[in-house]
């Protein structure tokens, strides 16, 4: 039995957003790995669940400190607010690896009794290049303003990760980055609930566009759409979505041929992807990798993307690639009709099994590269 400490920021279950659903899915496979696991959570919101005490050999949780001032401290927010004392006891009950789950974690992975442990960072973003992109999209003042400072106290922090003997990026861009600033860096793909091929033969009759709209980035990009793209075409649209803006649902509100589906479970978002005739993805932040574009293909039959949402992917071949508003117009008036067979479903699962998103293959890799770890790779 092989052993192991897992971090998450947040608690993993349900799975449902980017971050933990990568969690949660790398602590099944683990688990059918014969990893013996004790997870830490920290807990700002969502429940305990007795799903993950199925995984786990022991669960430990601690209250994330939500109240402190955001503004005041020379650490990030992100990883400042996640610094129980209780969390190095608990990892030094005994001498397994610890896998930190992104930076936020990373509050004692430089302390000196942990200096002869086994640790791996899972980097889930390049994340000041990120807290600057949503600096960019938020139009609330106060809002703006800490994303630009926890970006400049993000890029200080940084340092740190040399403290990891090992960094797992999720994206093969974020991989050529941290090759540049870390020893030892090794691409790990996301894990994700897919298995298998789910898609099904024929045609749908609405495009989907789906994300947590509760996000400026998803919000900013579904108002895109609405103005630029939707507004253009007749065939009908569902944008489905948590905690959409004001404004989104106003412009849904006008157009007759957009419904809005608001606050609805994961089980309904894979029914909405597997029934949609194209699913449409557009971002405009080329960070991470974005599981509902891994999830879209997987269930769903055409998969529509800007060149954003598929960069260092590898996934071209079986997205429709559009450049322009005008561009994802016309494509939509083509692939609206066109039906997605037999053949086309084969062939998706052809290259989704030799691609790097393989489950298979990043269950493989992480489960080699923690059982492998020797005594000497510390020195």
């Amino acid at each position: 039995m092989k052993t192991l400490h897992i971090i998450a920021f947040d608690i993993p279950f349900p799975a449902n957003y980017g971050g933990v659903i990568d969690i949660y899915y790398k602590l099944k496979n683990l688990k059918k790995n014969n990893f013996k696991i004790t997870l830490h959570c920290f807990e700002y919101g969502r429940e305990r669940s007795k799903k993950l005490d199925e995984l786990c050999d022991k669960i430990y949780y601690y209250k994330r400190n939500i109240y402190k001032n955001p503004l005041t401290s020379n650490l990030p927010y992100i990883v400042e607010t996640r610094s129980s004392k209780y969390v190095l006891r608990n990892l030094l009950q005994d001498e397994a690896p610890i896998l930190f789950e992104g930076l936020h974690t990373t509050y004692f992975l430089d302390h000196p009794q942990l200096k002869n442990r086994y640790k791996i960072l899972r980097t889930h973003n390049v994340e000041h290049e990120y807290y600057k992109h949503l600096e960019w999209v938020e139009k609330n003042f106060f809002k703006k303003y800490f994303f630009r400072i926890e970006s400049e106290r993000l890029k200080k922090y940084q340092k740190r990760i040399h403290h990891a003997n090992l960094l797992c990026p999720l994206s093969l861009k974020d991989e050529l980055y941290f090759k540049k600033i870390h020893p030892n860096v090794k691409f790990i793909a996301p894990f994700h609930i897919n298995n298998e091929i789910l898609i099904k033969e024929g045609k749908g009759d609405f495009i989907l566009y789906h994300g947590n709209l509760a996000v400026g980035e998803n919000n900013q990009a579904a108002l895109f759409l609405l103005k630029e793209v939707f507004s253009k075409i007749k065939f009908p649209v569902i944008i489905a979505g948590s905690k959409p803006s004001k404004e989104l649902t106003h412009l849904v509100n006008k157009l007759p041929n957009v419904s809005l589906q608001v606050n609805i479970g994961s089980d309904k978002i894979y029914e909405l992807i597997q029934q949609a005739q194209i699913n449409l993805l557009y971002t405009e932040q080329a960070t991470g990798v974005k599981l509902k574009l891994i999830n879209s293909l997987y269930l769903g039959k055409f998969c529509m993307v800007n060149e954003k949402m598929i960069k260092g992917t590898k996934l071209h071949k079986e997205c429709i690639v559009c450049s322009s508003p005008i561009d994802f117009v016309d494509q939509i008036e083509f692939y609206f009709q066109a039906n997605f067979d037999a053949k086309k479903i084969k062939e998706r699962k052809e290259f989704l099994k030799n691609s790097i998103f393989d489950l298979a293959k990043a269950t493989k890799n992480i489960v080699s590269l923690i059982s492998s770890q020797k005594q000497e790779a510390l020195n």
